[in-house]
């Protein structure tokens, strides 16, 4: 059964299982304690932060092991801002950055900080200038992804980090997702990673903070990992989280090419196979091996089920898989169709023939889907009715107002239009990127006594 949700989290690589025995059997001790075996559990420490040091580009004393990626980033951020308390309570972030970091930014705001959000473009990438020009006098710190988690784009580190460096403030990478395809760009003064993104077992998180960067540890501490991460650290996790990082960052180079060609084969093929599609993310600067697209005219949560039952694992942004029923922040950032969200994000050693199996199945998949939902049939001919029409899509979810939109728009003369009464936020951001896709006007969004009436003139 092909696993395609990598970017969630990736096998378990056969380093890190091999490395994570043999820990588990000589490094089970304290590695604060001066007898034999606290001895050799210290050695194995040292290695491990070595190790882990090399691959990320710091001294083995600039980084800490902490429970988890999350971890890490609250840590990070919550202890350069107490380290710049001085200098202000501003903190630059991009739109589409991992929740992990927006709830920090939130709990920074209840504390009275201030927060400034870069917007991105509708491929996901933020602008240099544009987040150079957040940089205040106060700003205490910034921070930005190395590569987006949901849609694989590329940020523009170095050209960021560079901003920063003529304002004095701090960068903060998110390096989750790169950290185990390729080098973090230069300019970077705290880094952190989750091992179980790159192969590594769960539960092993990265701080790297560089030296001369101010930072206040936030909460109570302890002697352990220079007092940045509390309690007994997990020697065995740590020590085949550094391993593995080290096997596959060697690795990385053929095999980011291998599957480059895997995911380009995917993103040519899904919208030459199934109609309606929007292919989202950078073409060029993204992860070599994941790739988003949506689906009009599909429920997202029923197409990952379907999926599923075909045999293949995959994730989605879409508001029909969450609980809270609102699109992706980073979908809805980017202004791009969120309805039928599919992520594709392939493991190391993925297969020609699990791609070829994968664009057969979906077609068939997505064709079940908008069938059972009563999806139209596209490219409406021209219409002899009214001028306008108005749609009650009210209490019905992602994608029905969408769906009852394109049934009718061929019922208005060209220059008519239909207003669709919704009170689902994915509405909000579906309606004009189908109006995008289908060339038809979106006027514009007003609001009604429950919900918004969201407004579309036809043009072809």
């Amino acid at each position: 059964m092909p696993y395609f949700d990598a970017a969630s989290s990736a096998p378990l690589h056969p380093v890190a299982r091999q490395a994570l025995l043999a820990a588990l059997d000589e490094g089970w001790a304290d590695p604060a304690r001066l007898y034999r075996e606290g001895r050799r559990a210290r050695l194995l420490l040292d290695a491990a932060r070595e190790a882990a040091a090399e691959a990320v580009g710091c001294r083995p004393d600039e980084l800490t092991f902490t429970p988890s990626g999350t971890q890490a980033v609250h840590s990070g951020i919550s202890g350069a801002l107490a380290g710049r308390r001085r200098v202000g309570r501003h903190l630059v972030v991009s739109a589409v950055e991992h929740s992990s970091v927006l709830h920090t930014a939130s709990a920074h705001t209840a504390e009275g900080g201030e927060v400034t959000e870069v917007a991105v473009d509708r491929s996901g990438e933020v602008s240099a200038p544009e987040f150079a020009r957040a940089l205040r006098t106060d700003t205490a710190l910034a921070c930005l992804q190395s590569a987006n988690h949901e849609v694989g784009t590329e940020q523009p580190v170095a050209r960021v980090a560079e901003a920063c460096r003529a304002a004095g403030v701090p960068l903060l990478v998110d390096a989750a997702q790169s950290l185990g395809w390729a080098p973090v760009p230069e300019g970077w003064s705290l880094l952190t990673a989750s091992a179980h993104k790159w192969g590594g077992p769960s539960g092993v998180g990265l701080l790297a903070v560089r030296k001369g960067t101010r930072f206040a540890v936030r909460g109570p501490s302890d002697e352990r990992e220079s007092g940045r991460s509390a309690g007994f650290e997990n020697l065995p996790a740590a020590v085949a989280a550094a391993a593995s990082l080290r096997a596959v960052r060697a690795e990385a180079a053929a095999e980011a090419a291998r599957l480059r060609v895997l995911v380009d084969r995917i993103r040519a093929g899904v919208p030459e196979l199934v109609p309606d599609v929007e292919v989202v993310g950078d073409p060029v600067r993204r992860l070599p091996h994941l790739v988003t697209f949506s689906c009009l005219y599909v429920d997202g949560e029923t197409l990952l089920h379907e999926l599923d039952r075909a045999g293949f694992s995959v994730s989605s942004g879409s508001s029909c898989t969450s609980s809270t029923l609102t699109p992706s922040h980073v979908l809805k950032a980017m202004g791009v169709l969120s309805e039928g969200n599919v992520r594709v994000s392939l493991p190391r050693g993925t297969t020609d023939e699990d791609v070829d199996r994968f664009l057969d199945v979906l077609p068939r998949t997505v064709a079940e889907v908008r069938e059972r939902l009563g999806a139209p049939v596209p490219d409406p001919g021209e219409a002899a009715g009214g001028g306008s029409l108005v749609v009650d899509a009210r209490g019905k979810r992602c994608p029905v107002p969408v769906i009852e939109l394109a049934k009718v728009i061929g019922e208005v003369p060209r220059g008519g239009t239909v207003t669709v009464l919704s009170d689902d936020e994915a509405a909000r951001l579906d309606i004009p990127a189908w109006c995008a896709m289908r060339e038809q006007e979106y006027v514009g969004e007003e609001p009604t006594d429950r919900g918004s009436a969201y407004t579309v003139r036809r043009l072809t």
